[in-house]
């Protein structure tokens, strides 16, 4: 089965137990398949993959946010709003991966290479 007709079948399977198309395929992923890359959805990736790089986006757009808009005016310097961000991403990182891998371990996915629809 091609990628392209794995994440159809992925979104048939999970609509039908009751997830949102946008849990199953986010806009970051969905923007790298439009770009042609070829990405595990994310309730296929492991807990430290998903949850480093979902903090490390997380962490880099809260640093560049914070240093553009300054909307937290407590946070002056560069080290401090650097350690901000960096507890931010850390949190945000480890969340998602725990509800990402719940939604996996709730409906018996395991590997995107062994996937093959509803077990």
């Amino acid at each position: 089965m091609k990628h392209d007709e794995k994440i159809a079948q992925l979104h048939r399977h999970m609509a039908s137990v009751g997830v949102s198309p946008f849990t199953t395929a986010p806009p970051a992923w969905r923007l790298l398949w439009w770009l042609g890359a070829e990405v595990p959805p994310p309730m296929f990736l492991s807990f430290p993959v998903l949850a480093a790089s979902a903090g490390v986006v997380f962490a880099v757009l809260f640093g560049l946010a914070h240093w553009l808009l300054p909307f937290m005016p407590g946070l002056s310097s560069p080290i401090e709003v650097m350690v901000v961000a960096g507890v931010a991403g850390l949190v945000f990182g480890l969340a998602l991966a725990a509800i990402y891998r719940g939604i996996a371990r709730r409906h018996g996915l395991s590997s995107w290479s062994d996937y093959r629809g509803h077990p």
